[in-house]
């Protein structure tokens, strides 16, 4: 089982950046495919970005395509989530997860919370 840690969350403007990250302990982070998911209150969690265990391939949800970067640093065991051009809706608990298979997640960090101030 992986342990993950999420950090860098915060309070932040309309409009501005913020760079979560994802820290694995327990085993590499490199045969496992990650992702990043969020919740708000009141709402089911939501699929954010993912990156392949191997090739890099990233995917995003619609809501975040082309604000959002999904990478990973496999020596640092960490992964990582640039969120430019933060809006509002975006104010969530943000949690990154991993899994030997794509898009099956076995292990959840605790989350980092993420707010878009107007």
């Amino acid at each position: 089982q992986v342990r993950l840690v999420e950090s860098g969350g915060g309070l932040v403007q309309a409009g501005g950046s913020l760079k979560l990250s994802c820290a694995a302990s327990g085993r590499t982070l490199s045969s496992n495919f990650m992702a990043w998911f969020r919740q708000a209150p009141g709402k089911e969690r939501e699929f954010v970005a993912r990156i392949g265990r191997t090739d890099g391939s990233t995917y995003y949800s619609e809501s975040v395509k082309g604000r959002f970067t999904i990478s990973r640093d496999n020596a640092e065991n960490t992964a990582y989530l640039q969120m430019n051009s933060l809006k509002p809706e975006d104010t969530a608990a943000y949690y990154c997860a991993a899994g030997m298979y794509d898009s099956v997640y076995s292990s959840w960090g605790q989350g980092t919370q993420v707010t878009v101030s107007s």
